[in-house]
């Protein structure tokens, strides 16, 4: 696994670079694995509230392993980069996930169609198998961005696990175009919560990507309707691996599947809201925004959770460079840095009073905008009371 990387800098210096995490990054392969421990558990112990074993390892194990392991800011060399990329070992984490998110659906479906659950207990674990699927969108993610025949159809293949086909379109053509921007859906804003959020980002994001995917098919002369609309691909999978679940394991999969596709909907939102809550890009003198710079996104570096994730978490990097493989994402200096990873920032962004009282201050204190609100993409329904509590200058009020 030992793996040396030699280049040379801009200096002429000669330069060798070990990625460390090298042999970690199965993490982020076996993570969507994790339901069938909530299965052994249930087998070994008897007892349904067992299979709810994996949400206590993602949001209770998960933070603390942050909290002590701490962050990795270490960034590989620039000259080594095209020999990182390069290297197929990384790009076959990636397609290796993909298979496996069906068979830990698959397998949470056999368990749910092949046991006599409690209500209840059906409910907690198509939540804990909804929550595996949400990562499915994260693989989806990684793949989508790349520029491959091969990871564009895995992207869309995994992205059906989920039912959430239209996401590489809505992603890669609509919220990178328009993220830290009041026009972005998908961008939270100072003052919204994620309830009120997720009514936004939810529809918002289905109706742009068949907006973008009706241009493009028109452009080509083609219809939306046809073989070549990539969203259909993937809602063709969809419905042939839940039709086929509840053909194979009953109608008890009606509200399996509902509540799994929800939830996994749900870790969407939940990423999104974290990952830009409040930024705003600024308009130039005429009229258009700034480019995405890595100040745009909230940035994370817990170790843990990034190996868990395939980097997601450098998502500062991520917007500035959208096409660069996760083990080359960079740490920045003095970009927003959130004070957890996603697995503890998530649950407090469900409680927003607790979520405003962390991030708000925070929000406000990045260098890049110093109190001032006409840095700050504010919910335009909140304006008048966050004006009035930080000061109607817009600078934020001592003391």
């Amino acid at each position: 696994m030992c793996v040396t990387y030699v280049g040379v800098d801009a200096h002429g210096e000669r330069v060798a670079y070990r990625d460390r995490k090298r042999g970690w990054w199965s993490l982020s392969v076996v993570y969507p694995l994790l339901p069938f421990a909530g299965m052994a558990a249930h087998a070994l112990s008897g007892t349904e509230i067992a299979l709810g074993l994996p949400l206590l390892i993602s949001y209770g194990l998960m933070p603390l392993l942050d909290f002590f392991i701490g962050e990795d800011e270490n960034n590989p060399p620039e000259c080594v980069v095209p020999q990182l990329d390069e290297d197929r070992y990384y790009r076959w984490l990636t397609w290796i996930t993909v298979p496996l998110h069906f068979v830990a659906l698959i397998g949470c479906a056999w368990w749910v169609g092949t046991h006599s659950l409690s209500w209840w207990a059906l409910l907690m674990f198509a939540y804990v198998a909804g929550t595996d699927s949400g990562l499915g969108i994260n693989t989806g993610h990684e793949l989508g961005h790349k520029h491959t025949a091969v990871e564009q159809w895995l992207a869309r293949l995994v992205l059906a696990v989920p039912a959430y086909g239209h996401f590489t379109v809505e992603h890669g053509r609509g919220h990178h175009r328009w993220v830290s921007t009041p026009q972005d859906h998908a961008s939270s804003r100072m003052g919204e919560s994620i309830y009120r959020f997720a009514l936004r980002e939810l529809p918002g994001g289905i109706a742009r990507a068949w907006r973008l995917e009706t241009q493009r098919l028109h452009q080509q002369g083609r219809s939306v309707w046809g073989v070549h609309n990539t969203m259909l691909q993937s809602y063709a999978v969809s419905a042939v691996l839940q039709v086929g679940l509840v053909a194979v394991f009953g109608w008890v999969m009606l509200p399996f599947l509902a509540v799994h596709n929800v939830v996994a909907w749900w870790q969407l939102t939940s990423a999104n809201y974290v990952e830009h809550y409040g930024l705003l890009r600024q308009k130039s003198a005429d009229g258009r925004y700034e480019a995405p710079q890595p100040h745009h996104s909230w940035n994370t570096n817990h170790l843990v959770t990034n190996l868990a994730l395939f980097h997601l978490q450098r998502h500062s990097d991520h917007h500035a460079n959208p096409s660069r493989r996760y083990q080359s994402l960079r740490h920045f200096e003095n970009v927003p840095q959130l004070p957890s990873g996603y697995f503890a920032m998530f649950p407090l962004s469900y409680v927003p009073r607790l979520w405003f009282a962390v991030m708000d201050p925070r929000l406000l204190a990045l260098e890049h905008i110093q109190g001032d609100l006409d840095r700050v993409n504010v919910d335009p329904r909140q304006r008048e009371e966050i004006y009035r509590h930080y000061g109607q200058t817009g600078k934020l009020r001592a003391g």
